[in-house]
């Protein structure tokens, strides 16, 4: 079907393959992930432990008048007055981020368990958190991962949780499958720094651009609260635009194993983030010259 993509109207497939059949074999969900470069989890949380934090974030965001002034509070009604209309805030802030709610669901049981099993050992996530509030109009442009958290170990997965339900017209998470094999731009722009080289970040912001010229589709579903996508480091992706008249409240988080190196941006009390990138004054390299100089 088509859907708004960034700066184009694109077809986008809405079959992505779940895994909750073969959730109690490790063996089985490694090969898929090196297969598809992702494992779509329906149900990994319970929904109830989902919606209190969907319940703490809105009061939040009301707070700030974000919402729609006496629409019901879970609906998530996004204020047409708010001076930020396509905003999607919100990410590190340790007033949404540290909310016990929140940390219930994404250091919980449940996540934790699934990547012990998976990754066979213990494992840890990123202290930093990347929440998302993303109102009318706002989208995301097409990238790695790996580029803005590859200082540690190369064995770290990306977990994208909505807190709610998030149909089709509210711009969830879309992959171009087939992507983490695209071993030309694995090789250059994957392996590149956004801190230490001041590139864009971000690959594409023309959807049909990736895959004419090195295949591949996008495709993406709708969620309900309780599901989790998890993924690669080198799988592409990005958000639909948010076509409702809602907040999409999502977060991203990375795991891996405790024992192996960390990308030190990401941990501790204070996360230092990205220090040079996109920071005042830095020469951000252009897209297009990034581009060529990989030759991609």
């Amino acid at each position: 079907m088509k859907l708004p993509f960034l700066e184009q109207e694109i077809d986008v497939r809405t079959d992505l393959r779940e895994s909750n059949d073969i959730l109690d074999n490790p063996l089985a969900l490694k090969e898929r992930m090196h297969e598809d470069g992702y494992l779509l989890i329906r149900d990994l949380h319970a929904k109830d432990e989902v919606l209190a934090a969907r319940k703490v974030i809105l009061e939040k965001l009301d707070g700030k008048g974000m919402l729609l002034p006496d629409a019901p509070l879970m609906d998530g009604i996004f204020n047409p007055d708010y001076p930020e209309p396509t905003s999607t805030g919100s990410m590190g802030n340790k007033q949404l981020t540290k909310l016990p709610e929140f940390q219930a669901v994404v250091e919980g049981k449940p996540v934790m368990g699934f990547f012990k099993e998976f990754l066979g050992g213990e494992a840890r996530t990123f202290d930093f958190k990347w929440l998302r509030t993303a109102g009318p109009g706002s989208g995301s442009h097409i990238h790695y991962d790996i580029v803005f958290m590859g200082r540690g170990t190369q064995d770290l997965y990306s977990c994208w949780t909505p807190f709610g339900d998030v149909s089709l017209d509210m711009g969830p998470i879309v992959f171009c499958l087939g992507s983490n094999r695209f071993d030309k731009v694995r090789k250059t722009y994957g392996q590149s720094d956004v801190d230490r080289d001041l590139i864009e970040g971000h690959f594409s912001h023309k959807p049909l651009d990736v895959i004419e010229k090195f295949g591949g589709y996008w495709a993406t579903t709708s969620f309900s609260a309780g599901d989790v996508i998890i993924f690669s480091m080198f799988l592409m992706h990005a958000s639909l635009v948010n076509t409702s008249d809602k907040i999409r409240i999502t977060a991203d988080t990375r795991y891996q194993l405790a024992s192996e190196p960390i990308d030190e941006r990401w941990i501790g009390e204070n996360p230092k983030g990205h220090y040079s990138w996109k920071q005042k004054d830095a020469k951000i390299e252009p897209l297009e010259e990034s581009r060529r100089r990989w030759g991609v």
